[in-house]
């Protein structure tokens, strides 16, 4: 019984690196090179710098389609009646997500616990 070699098949099609970047990987990769290095070598270093530039590239890309997505969600929100946001509230707060407290939510938390502690002051010296 043979046993065939898994072979890895890339999901996303190789796109092809613009003039651009590989002229900008040789600059890099002749900017680094050392001393008694071949060509060969260097060539080398261009192919990684050039799969970098272009990783990087990708990322870049992903971020800014995240960015878009959530300012689209914001300015759908901003339009959105305030009936509607009320009943998305009313949804958030049955779910059970946390809310986070502002520096206003904090000092009204501060100011009643201050008002109790005064009062219980007060009872206890009555």
């Amino acid at each position: 019984m043979q046993v065939k070699p898994i072979i890895k098949v890339e999901s996303q099609m190789k796109t092809p690196i613009s003039n651009e970047t590989q002229q900008d990987a040789l600059a890099a990769a002749k900017a680094i090179q050392k001393p008694g290095q071949t060509k060969e070598q260097t060539r080398l270093i261009a192919q990684g710098i050039e799969k970098g530039i272009t990783e990087y590239k990708k990322q870049q890309k992903a971020k800014s389609r995240e960015r878009d997505k959530a300012r689209k969600l914001q300015l759908k929100a901003k339009s959105r009646p305030a009936k509607d946001q009320s009943d998305d509230l009313d949804n958030n707060e049955t779910s059970g997500t946390q809310t986070q407290f502002t520096t206003a939510t904090w000092i009204v938390i501060t100011l009643l616990l201050l008002s109790w502690a005064c009062f219980g002051v007060y009872l206890a010296k009555v």
